[in-house]
């Protein structure tokens, strides 16, 4: 039986398990069902991590953790949890291929994964003009045209954050009215330079080998098309949140979760199932950033180690 079962294999999982079996638990063990390193891997420049002086890839960033953890005696398995459960004390995460492994406290660090917008160009320019992270990426596009796809909260609150570095913002919706909150709809018109282009219809994000070059829209209502002259196109059509495996049997969460299926925990990652964690992108209000997410993963491991004691 394992001490402690991590489910997930980003900054959280990992920095879990290290922290964890540096700190003396014997049977740790990391579930991932690829490569240890999470989303961001598949990142082409970062340069907003603590400590890191030199612009690198996501996979280079990531390169020495695994091994760095590993060093204390974190164990890695290749395996897919479908399914995690709890009878009394005892946790049971059931595999992909059938098999049960029991574990006295667990860590779900599945992450979460934003939402295609299905638009024609969008996954040939990903990394090249195309993002999902304003935080990540903004700085790059500094001084210069970019557009923002989607009409929710996040997608008015990027569009509000990329204003104060970026020359104009053209946020783009396809209805009249925004679903974002009204407060942040009258923050962001503060801003000037957000344009708003509504109802149309994202139709394509045009490019060429050095990248986006800009956006073709049209009119619901009337078909005119027309190109937006922009180097960036951030989109934030929703995320889905890798929280099945929490469901149980008869359909029901096996932790508290909000209503978009993110796991509420408190300050210190516990949900309300004791011996039960969750950290990174899955968890309530997540920053959704590689040094948060290693945060939240030094968090649980500490927390469970003071569980088992």
């Amino acid at each position: 039986m394992l001490d402690f079962a991590i489910v997930g294999g980003g900054p959280a999982g990992l920095t879990a398990g290290l922290y964890s079996t540096r700190g003396g638990l014997k049977n740790v063990t990391m579930f991932e069902k690829g490569l240890p390193g999470g989303q961001i891997t598949q990142s082409s420049e970062i340069e907003n991590y603590p400590g890191q002086l030199e612009v690198v890839t996501g996979m280079e960033l990531m390169d020495k953790w695994p091994q760095q953890c590993q060093k204390f005696g974190l164990k890695h398995e290749m395996a897919d949890v479908k399914q995690i459960s709890k009878k009394d004390d005892i946790f049971s995460l059931k595999l992909a291929d059938g098999s049960i492994v029991e574990a006295k406290s667990v860590l779900i660090a599945t992450g979460s994964v934003p939402k295609a917008a299905g638009v024609k160009g969008e996954a040939e320019f990903f990394g090249k003009g195309v993002s999902t992270c304003a935080t990540c990426d903004g700085f790059f596009y500094k001084g210069k045209d970019v557009a923002v796809i989607g009409g929710g909260d996040t997608a008015v609150e990027e569009a509000i954050f990329l204003a104060n570095i970026c020359k104009t913002v053209y946020i783009i919706h396809r209805r009249e009215q925004f679903k974002a909150s009204p407060h942040e709809v009258e923050k962001m018109k503060k801003y000037p330079n957000i344009v708003p282009v509504m109802n149309h219809i994202t139709e394509e994000i045009v490019g060429d080998n050095m990248g986006v070059t800009g956006v073709k829209v049209k009119h619901r209502d009337t078909d005119v098309e027309k190109i937006l002259d922009v180097m960036g196109a951030f989109i934030f059509v929703g995320r889905d949140i890798l929280n099945q495996t929490l469901i149980q049997d008869d359909g029901s969460f096996l932790c508290k979760t909000n209503e978009a299926g993110e796991v509420i925990v408190d300050l210190k990652m516990r949900t309300d199932v004791k011996g039960l964690y969750a950290a990174g992108d899955i968890r309530v209000d997540a920053p959704k950033q590689v040094v948060c997410a290693a945060s939240d993963g030094a968090i649980a491991g500490i927390e469970a180690i003071s569980y088992l004691q």
